[in-house]
Parts: C-alpha cells; structure tokens; sequence
C-alpha cells in the first residue's frame, strides 16, 4: 500500500521533469519556424501582462517564416516591441497588418551550441529524475524502519529503479530527437 503511493508520486515528479524538458526543448530554436519560441513573451494589454497567444494568432505560413496576426491594430506596436524587447533574438517585421519573423539559417557554430544547451537541459532532467528516485528509495526505507515487511521494500525499491530506467530513457530519446531537428539542415 504504502509503496504504491510512494511510486505514484515519484512517478509524477519523473513526468513533471519530461513536460518541463519537453517545455524547453520547444524554445530552443532548430532553424524552422515553430510558434512555441514565442510562448514566453508577455505583452501589455489593457494593464497586464499577457500571453502573445491571448491577443494574437500565431501561424507558420512555411519552414523559415512565423507570422503574428493580432487581433486589435493598435496592438501591432506593442506585440512588435514585446518581441524586439525579448530574448528570442530575431527582429520582426511589421508591414502595418502583420508582423513577420524571419528565421534566419543557423551557422554550423550554432547548430554546436545549441546541441550543448540540449544536452545540458537533458542532464539536469536526469539529474531531476535521479533525485526523484532516490527521494522515493529513502522514503520507502523510513516505511521498513517503520514496520513495512521488508520484502515489500524491496520490492518498492526494484520499482523505483524500473520507473527510473524508463524516464531516463524518454529524455535520452527526446534529446536524441532534439539534436537530430537542430543538426538538420
């Protein structure tokens, strides 16, 4: 009983730590257009900051372009310097009805760099993940201590490991996708 609510919440964290990965993978830039490097900007409407996506539509007419239709003209201004003030690095283009982002091909320097920003993303995943399986070791051995038999223990612990292997192995493969959608020219 106790170890299924143990392996339940380590799973949880391990599945929190893959969304976040998956998170940061999508703004990393892989040299194509894809909407999901916009979703960190914040833009000023009506005194608060809000998503992009609440005021505009964002599409990507094709591989090298992405397009921000907002859905008020007097908009255009803000959504345009929300983008030029971000860290997203490429300068758009407002033609007075919509604004253009031009993804600029990526050097082969920073096609490198970015593969080393992934690896160290999925790194810090597996050391997330590593820790979740630990956390959840130790608190089945405080439920031995505390009078679980101790074939259940490790039985518990056998588990953990299991559930650790398998979400180690969905960040390599997700890093692995990573690095082949940046190393693709």
């Amino acid at each position: 009983m106790e170890t299924m609510k143990i392996k339940k919440e380590t799973e949880e964290k391990m599945q929190m730590t893959l969304e976040f990965l998956d998170e940061t993978f999508s703004r990393i830039r892989a040299g194509r257009a894809n909407a999901r490097i916009l979703d960190g900007i914040r833009v000023l409407y009506y005194g608060s900051l809000v998503p992009l996506s609440n005021v505009a539509t964002v599409t990507t007419p094709d591989a090298k372009t992405i397009m921000v239709q907002p859905w008020e003209k007097p908009m255009l201004k803000v959504v345009e310097k929300a983008i030029q003030d971000s860290d997203v690095g490429i300068t758009p283009e407002n033609n007075g009805e919509v604004i253009r982002l031009g993804i600029p091909p990526l050097t082969e320097e920073r096609r490198k760099q970015l593969v080393k920003q992934t690896k160290q993303e999925a790194e810090d995943a597996k050391i997330s993940i590593r820790n979740a399986r630990r956390e959840g070791i130790d608190e089945v051995k405080k439920a031995v201590k505390d009078g679980l038999p101790e074939d259940m223990g490790k039985d518990g612990e056998n588990e953990l490991q299991k559930l650790h292997d398998k979400y180690i192995k969905k960040v390599d493969d997700m890093f692995a996708e990573k690095e082949k959608e940046i190393l693709t020219v």
